[in-house]
């Protein structure tokens, strides 16, 4: 089994991701961070030298690799949902967490971030983070099992509730 964490920049999906694996004694992995050591180049420098579509078929690649296995906590990039492909493979993969935040919540947390690049790049940084969502909550909606709400909860508590769920869920066994 895998536990699949969805949801937009910055609603804590890396440190929750450390956290469920270290509670159910699974491994994380970092699904950019994976793009990044196949690509030999950070995010910026993949979409600056060969655009968003690259990005996005690197990261179709590496989808496929990890949700072939078993035993992961899979920590996906914001974007994963943006392919249909990638959808289908997490859906099966295992039980997908979508972590969710305000705008609000989401601008500060990334705001001084220099290794996340414009998804849209003709837009004021809150109202592409407004815009993106839009269009893409649906789709983090119809693939996700659970939703939580990060605003106001530290990363130990959306860990808690993830695990709590899968538990009840029948998903992993009651420790």
């Amino acid at each position: 089994m895998n536990v699949v964490l969805v949801g937009y920049r910055g609603t804590g999906k890396s440190a929750v991701a450390n956290r469920i694996a270290r509670r159910l004694n699974l491994r994380k992995i970092s699904l950019d961070d994976a793009i990044v050591r196949t690509a030999g180049k950070s995010i910026p420098e993949i979409v600056e030298t060969d655009g968003w579509p690259a990005f996005r078929d690197l990261e179709e690649s590496v989808v496929q690799r990890f949700t072939d296995q078993d035993g992961l906590v899979i920590d996906c990039g914001g974007g994963v949902i943006e392919r249909d492909a990638n959808h289908a493979r997490l859906k099966q993969a295992g039980p997908v967490i979508w972590l969710t935040a305000s705008v609000t919540t989401i601008a500060r947390r990334i705001g001084s971030d220099t290794q996340r690049p414009s998804l849209t790049g003709a837009q004021s940084f809150v109202d592409e983070i407004a815009d993106v969502l839009q269009r893409r909550n649906p789709r983090y909606q119809s693939v996700s099992d659970f939703e939580v709400c990060t605003d106001d909860a530290t990363a130990a508590q959306v860990a808690d509730a993830v695990v709590t769920w899968l538990v009840e869920a029948g998903h992993v066994p009651a420790s």
